[in-house]
């Protein structure tokens, strides 16, 4: 069983940048941050495998950028230009497919969420 643990979320105004961090307690294939707004369903925004390659989601495409320290295991997520809908908890999520995208059943193990809340 893999324990995620993430850090880094608070309140900034519009524009503004933070950058979230998952320790994972051990090795994983995939790995990825997911989203959810009060009242919202639970959205992917990025995703990494092992080797590096990433993927994101539309709405974020160009502002953020996932990461990966494979020796630490610790996963990333910098976010610039920061919007008032970008507002929500973000969780981290590990997994063991090969392939790694924005899909939630793909995934065994979910962190427990940092709160990012963004003013106008």
């Amino acid at each position: 069983q893999v324990q995620l643990q993430e850090s880094g979320g608070g309140s900034v105004q519009s524009g503004g940048s933070l950058k979230l961090s998952c320790a994972a307690s051990g090795d994983t294939r995939c790995m990825a941050w997911f989203r959810q707004a009060l009242g919202k369903e639970r959205e992917g925004v990025a995703a990494i495998d092992r080797d590096g390659s990433t993927s994101y989601a539309d709405s974020v495409k160009g502002r953020f950028t996932i990461s990966q320290d494979n020796a630490e295991h610790i996963l990333y997520l910098q976010m610039n230009n920061l919007k008032p809908e970008d507002t929500a908890m973000y969780y981290c999520a590990a997994g063991p497919s090969l392939t790694c995208a924005t899909i939630a059943s793909m995934y065994d193990y979910t962190g427990q969420g940092t709160q990012v809340t963004v003013s106008s």
